[in-house]
């Protein structure tokens, strides 16, 4: 009669434990840009990175908007093999002054699409890297609506905007976090390199594409990870811990 109890204890612990790792897996799958902070006033190189979350279709495409309220004058792709990016620009209703000279477009899309052959499959993520400046100096943050296309048709449409005080929605638009420019930094983009100034809206590759540090970028996945791990791990072990527990006072018992 000991071991109904047993297994219902086992299998509470087993279903948690894949609650977990389902609750979690989504916030793995977002699209992002990395890393997700740089200083205003500066140029930056970032990364949008594209994880596949179908289990049966492939990622041939990506559109991200760039925000036209707080207009980027240089905008740069690094060529990458298999993708054609695209850039779209669009006229500004009011000029904006860049380093004394008058920017009256500015980019307002780039669009990846995948060359025959190749796609983002499932289990895959791709990177597209854009660099970017100078950043607003009287904004926090900078929202890049995107939208994830498959091979089956599907669009994703990482879209929301996240609202303090709220959780965070099913599809979150990428943003990057725009910080407070130290003493000295002059035009230098967030991981130290220089970049020359730009007056007009460039889709081309550029140096301003400057390597990015791969600790930023990998370090929110991993901070992700590892708590998911914990948590299952502590499940399993508290599971475990019980169940031995129960089979120690049977043994005494009888």
């Amino acid at each position: 009669m000991r071991s109904l109890p047993t297994r219902r204890l086992a299998a509470v612990a087993l279903t948690a434990a894949a609650s977990v790792v389902a609750l979690a897996g989504p916030a793995f799958a977002h699209v992002t840009v990395n890393p997700g902070a740089a200083a205003q006033g500066g140029y930056t190189a970032v990364d949008f990175r594209v994880p596949n979350e179908s289990d049966t279709a492939s990622t041939v495409k990506l559109e991200v908007n760039l925000p036209l309220d707080h207009p980027l004058a240089s905008v740069r792709t690094l060529p990458l093999p298999g993708w054609t990016a695209t850039v779209e620009k669009s006229k500004l209703d009011k000029p904006i002054k860049v380093h004394g000279n008058d920017v009256n477009e500015a980019v307002s899309k780039i669009t990846w699409t995948a060359d025959a052959g190749t796609k983002i499959a499932p289990g895959q993520f791709q990177e597209f890297r854009v660099s970017l400046g100078p950043l607003p100096t009287d904004s926090d943050s900078l929202v890049f609506k995107a939208l994830q296309t498959y091979d089956n048709g599907d669009v994703v449409r990482w879209i929301d905007e996240s609202k303090d005080g709220q959780p965070e929605p099913a599809k979150p638009a990428p943003v990057l976090k725009l910080t407070k420019a130290e003493a000295g930094d002059g035009h230098g983009d967030s991981h130290g390199a220089t970049a020359s100034p730009a007056a007009g809206a460039h889709g081309d590759s550029s140096d301003h594409a400057a390597a990015s540090d791969g600790g930023d970028k990998a370090s929110d996945s991993t901070a992700r990870t590892l708590g998911v791990v914990g948590i299952v791990v502590g499940v399993i072990g508290t599971a475990v811990g019980v169940l031995g527990l129960r089979r120690k006072n049977g043994g005494s018992a009888s």
